[in-house]
């Protein structure tokens, strides 16, 4: 399930976006991910935007995305 919430610069970047919504900011990228942004800073938005944001994952053992780092 996921939920829309509202964004802008002043949430800095996505790290910070996940720490506060998934409570893990190494997660950042699967907010990327469904977004499908590539940068996790925020700093250059011009307004506020509408991000999808996935729900929490409690199994995953890692902030990196299946396959990365092996």
């Amino acid at each position: 399930m996921m939920q829309d919430i509202i964004v802008s610069a002043a949430d800095i970047s996505l790290f910070h976006v996940a720490a506060r919504e998934l409570g893990d900011a190494s997660q950042w990228w699967r907010i990327a991910q469904v977004n499908g942004m590539t940068d996790p800073d925020l700093g250059k938005i011009p307004e506020t935007v509408v991000l999808k944001v996935p729900s929490v994952e409690r199994d995953l053992v890692s902030g990196l995305p299946d396959g990365a780092g092996s």
